[in-house]
């Protein structure tokens, strides 16, 4: 029997996949679960008008992260922070600090969980940071931290 998944089933295939099943399989199990469907002319159809809407979605996903990198790429960052002795900073400066840094200077809005940090920034200095857009993009922008009393 021709069945479409609509989930991932472990051991089965992967959600969208077109397969044949015994047919107890999927009476029994999968149909009733909401697992698959019957791969009807209906079902196919609709089945290839979702994969083209995804790709078309994964494509303008992709464009809008090269866009903010081409952005990302002009950007040098600098923030004033509270330094004691040494240079040393009053805390650390982290990911969400970075984030917020380049929406309130640039407009740019950065997911927090995006931004790459080599380790916790804790003195004064320049700082090489990455930021994963996209699988397939990524942007590198140097982050200048100063002393700002």
């Amino acid at each position: 029997m021709k069945v479409i998944l609509l989930q991932d089933v472990k051991g089965t295939g992967k959600k969208g996949e077109t397969l044949n099943v015994a047919e107890g399989f999927a009476r029994n199990f999968l149909i009733p679960r909401g697992l698959a469907v019957l791969a009807t002319e209906k079902s196919l159809k609709e089945l290839e008008r979702q994969k083209a809407l995804e790709a078309k979605k994964k494509a303008e996903e992709l464009k809008n992260a090269q866009e903010l990198a081409q952005k990302l790429s002009k950007v040098s960052l600098t923030l004033a922070v509270k330094t004691g002795a040494g240079g040393r900073l009053f805390g650390s400066i982290n990911t969400k600090d970075i984030g917020d840094a380049l929406e309130k200077k640039y407009g740019l809005v950065v997911d927090k969980r995006k931004i790459e940090l080599k380790g916790a920034i804790k003195s004064l200095g320049t700082y090489p940071v990455t930021i994963k857009l996209h699988p397939e993009v990524t942007a590198a922008i140097e982050v200048q931290v100063t002393s700002g009393e």
